[in-house]
């Protein structure tokens, strides 16, 4: 009678681990970066939100001062401040541990210039925020 082999070798389970093992390690930095970028990308939001009263303050008595958002669940202050025609948003990500570590403490800034035509007057290329967390349209 031949024996039927029942379970598996040794090899073919240190092969399966191996390949577990590649995949992880490429999967956990990928999904790093997945979660800061989608954490990151609430100070876009935040920031998009406020150009309509921006432009309206802006028009009406040349302040940007008091932004409608404060914060934030990742975000941990939006301030404005404005110089002549130029306004300066920047909104602070929270510090890490509440964030993913790559943007813990970084910064995303938007200016807006009512002297400048393109992009409507706005500049968002400010800030210590590594471009790779950016959404597109702020890159």
């Amino acid at each position: 009678m031949r024996k039927v082999q029942q379970g598996f070798t040794l090899i073919e389970l240190m092969i399966v681990v191996a390949i577990i093992g590649i995949l992880a390690a490429v999967a956990i930095p990928a999904y790093s970066d997945y979660t800061a970028k989608a954490q990151a990308a609430e100070a876009f939001t935040l920031l998009d939100g406020a150009k309509t009263d921006l432009v309206t303050q802006m028009g009406v008595d040349g302040t940007c001062a008091n932004p409608v958002v404060g914060k934030g669940k990742f975000v941990a202050s939006v301030t404005g401040s404005a110089t002549g025609t130029k306004c300066t948003m920047t909104a602070t990500m929270a510090a890490a541990g509440v964030v993913a570590t790559a943007i813990g403490g970084k910064t995303v800034i938007m200016t807006y210039d009512t002297t400048v035509a393109d992009n409507g007057g706005f500049d968002y290329t400010g800030g210590t925020l590594v471009a790779k967390y950016r959404s597109k349209a702020w890159q």
